[in-house]
């Protein structure tokens, strides 16, 4: 009997051992295998064999079934770091302040805020009329509204003019399809008007009876804008405006003059604005400039004249004016020329000062101009590497702006700026708890040389005493697409790994625009592979400059990130010990050929359309889905939402299924199914962090780290 007892406790041991040093023993917990049930697909010519299109099905029970059980293989599997995400889940949260209140602006005679309370999910939204006597009024109750819910985000709040409305669009399902409601501030009342299907956002007419919003189609385009009015029926509703082109998109705002309504169609080469008269309903709208193929221009309302940055023969953009009654581009004169160097990103208009935000050399900056006498500058930063953006500015005539500022080192601080006298004032910067002090990290930017020769950056943070000895585990994320840039945001979750002695580092790999719109366009179409190569090279120049190495380094990305890791894994599984495939895009062929698909039709000027052989060819020899091959990969951890719009969850389950079908590693592979959320995965400022401390688990545990 000593004896059995003996050997098992060995076997425990040699068991815990294994999990220990990251050589998790999936053999002893067999994943499940996805039924192969071959579907031709052909395109151009060319046949392709999927196996696994079936679990598209979304309502058939196998497949529910086969999703099931691989978030029971994902317990099983991550039985073993069950402490460790219990700590790290603690760790997280325990930074969070947990009473907090967000700093008030100011919006037509009240100061607008929200506030969370010990314990709570989610805020409640908060008005103050501004005077010193003024009663708090409750305008949503968060906690109260998403009791019941397992999914809750409320967005859009919009006041009437009156200051006596408010409209807020509410998703219980996480799909992105929002429910309008109206509620009487007045009397507390919430009206009986409910409107479907929308983006979640009302637009009010000035008198303060009428609501523009925008409804969606069946592939969740936002495409046709409707006039709602107070107390009567939706089916009364009369179609303002239907976009019929499906590769654009409309969204409606109203400028901070409340002169206008402006109906925008987006499309990823090409806008067109309408403009709405806010005091008359019964008028159609004007278009400012109509569409053209390749010009990308946005409108800004300055009282006596419109702003309009444009690409227009500017490919970093230029900033143009016209006047009020004559709005086509021949009539746009320049106020701020084309600058090879300088990539124009927004403008924020007051009645006396423009304020741009500008990239150069891969970093934000904040230019201020005077339009009374013409004097500019721009707003001087201490940190080398940061992120500074305009932030809640509602008041027009203002010489007040309202700007946040954080870097990887410095919490999210909220400044009021003043922009005559240059005078700064600090109204609030995140408290971090679990002792975080600022002083013990350290953020550099580094360039990697690319195989083209290019120099991509790399923006990093790591604890103080770092040595470049190949031995500190680092965590490369990337994104890579749409021309967003990713900037060196505070997140304090990381600081769970930086105190391990991870370092986090961003890879500002081609596809963004950090170094201008020329490093967008060559990271898009038949360009694309420029995106999958800058990563790889940026992961080995950092191991050639000795941050890290092989048995060390992790990738992370997610969404068309998602496209980037799992196109990276594919060309160079030798190069990661781990990757972190967030709501993974890597079935780019099959959905780019869907049109029912959501976002498919808007993004043929980013991917290409497959249906053209040039683009299929390309496409298909970087798809994730379809290179995965017979050989060795790192260990993955791969996540999905059931309700995701924007990638599918069948996506990443059918990438995950073909891998443990073809992979020749014994690597854990984990997929982890949120059954309850979409593409942004669990709602409320605490929950959601349960998959981060998973994930952070999954990848110390393959390290022995716990």
């Amino acid at each position: 009997m000593m004896k059995k007892i003996s050997i098992t406790v060995i076997a425990s041991l040699l068991l815990t051992i294994l999990f220990a040093a990251g050589c998790s023993r999936t053999a002893e917990v067999k994943p499940p295998v996805a039924q192969k049930i071959p579907k031709k697909l052909v395109t151009n010519g060319h046949e392709r064999i999927d196996n696994y299109f079936w679990l598209n099905e979304r309502d058939n029970p196998a497949v529910m079934e086969y999703l099931l059980a691989e978030n029971a293989y994902r317990d099983k599997v991550m039985a073993p770091t069950a402490d460790l995400q219990k700590t790290l889940y603690s760790e997280i949260t325990g930074r969070i302040k947990q009473t907090d209140e967000s700093v008030p602006y100011l919006d037509n005679g009240y100061y607008y805020y929200y506030r969370y309370s010990q314990g709570q999910e989610y805020p409640v939204y908060m008005r103050k009329k501004a005077s010193p006597d003024a009663v708090e009024e409750i305008l949503i109750d968060g906690p109260a509204m998403a009791r019941g819910h397992n999914y809750f985000q409320v967005t859009g709040l919009s006041v009437s003019e009156n200051n006596q409305y408010l409209v807020f669009g509410v998703d219980t399902v996480s799909r992105r399809k929002y429910t309008l409601y109206i509620k009487d501030l007045n009397t507390g009342e919430v009206l009986t008007d409910e409107i479907p299907n929308t983006n979640g956002r009302g637009v009010w007419a000035n008198d303060n009876r009428t609501i523009y919003y925008v409804t969606k189609d069946s592939t969740l385009r936002p495409d046709r804008v409707w006039h709602h009015h107070i107390g009567t029926a939706m089916d009364e509703d009369r179609e303002f405006y239907h976009e019929t082109d499906n590769t654009f998109d409309i969204y409606i705002y109203k400028t901070n003059t409340r002169k206008y309504i402006v109906l925008a169609s987006i499309q990823t080469l090409s806008t067109e604005y309408r403009l709405i008269d806010a005091n008359d309903v019964e008028k159609d709208a004007v278009i400012f400039q109509p569409r053209e193929q390749n010009h990308e221009y946005y409108l800004y309302d300055q009282g006596n004249r419109f702003l309009v940055l444009t690409n227009w023969q500017a490919k970093n953009f230029r900033l143009m004016e016209t006047g009020l009654n004559a709005t086509g581009k021949e009539h746009w004169r320049e106020v701020v020329p084309h600058n090879k160097d300088i990539l124009l990103e927004g403008v924020t208009a007051f009645k006396d000062h423009i304020v741009i935000s500008e990239r150069t050399a891969g970093k934000n900056q904040i230019r201020v101009i005077n339009t009374k006498d013409h004097s500019e500058h721009y707003i001087d930063f201490e940190e080398p590497n940061f992120i500074a953006y305009p932030d809640d500015n509602y008041q027009f005539d203002t010489n007040v702006l309202r700007f946040r500022y954080e870097s990887l080192t410095t919490p999210e601080s909220v400044f009021d700026y003043n922009m005559k006298t240059k005078e700064r004032k600090l109204l609030k910067e995140q408290e971090v708890g679990g002792g975080f002090d600022h002083n013990n990290y350290k953020s550099e930017r580094i360039w990697a040389v690319a195989r083209d020769s290019v120099l991509v950056p790399i923006t990093m943070v790591y604890r103080k005493g770092m040595v470049r000895d190949g031995k500190n585990p680092l965590l490369l994320y990337g994104y890579g697409s749409y021309g967003n840039s990713t900037d060196p945001y505070f997140q304090s979750p990381e600081l769970s790994l930086i105190d391990r002695g991870f370092i986090y580092a961003i890879a500002h790999i081609r596809g963004g625009a950090e170094m201008g719109r020329q490093w967008y366009e060559d990271g898009k179409l038949l360009k694309k592979k420029n995106t999958f190569y800058d990563f790889i090279d940026c992961a080995e120049y950092l191991i050639a400059q000795k941050y890290t190495s092989p048995a060390f380094l992790f990738a992370e990305g997610g969404s068309a990130g998602g496209l980037l890791i799992g196109a990276v894994v594919n060309m160079r599984p030798d190069l990661f010990k781990g990757i972190i495939a967030a709501v993974p895009w890597v079935d780019v062929v099959t959905t780019m050929l869907d049109e029912s698909i959501p976002l498919t039709t808007a993004e043929f000027d980013e991917w290409g359309n497959p249906k053209d052989p040039k683009y299929f060819n390309y496409m298909l020899s970087y798809s994730p889905y379809d290179n995965v091959g017979a050989k060795a990969y790192p260990a993955m951890f791969v996540t999905t939402g059931l309700h995701d719009s924007q990638v599918q969850y069948f996506e990443p389950a059918k990438w995950v299924a073909k891998l443990r079908a073809m992979k020749t590693d014994h690597n854990p592979l984990v997929l982890d199914v949120d059954m309850s959320s979409g593409h942004g995965g669990a709602s409320g400022r605490f929950n959601r962090y349960k998959r981060t401390a998973m994930e952070y688990a999954f990848m110390l545990n393959q390290l022995g780290m716990h």
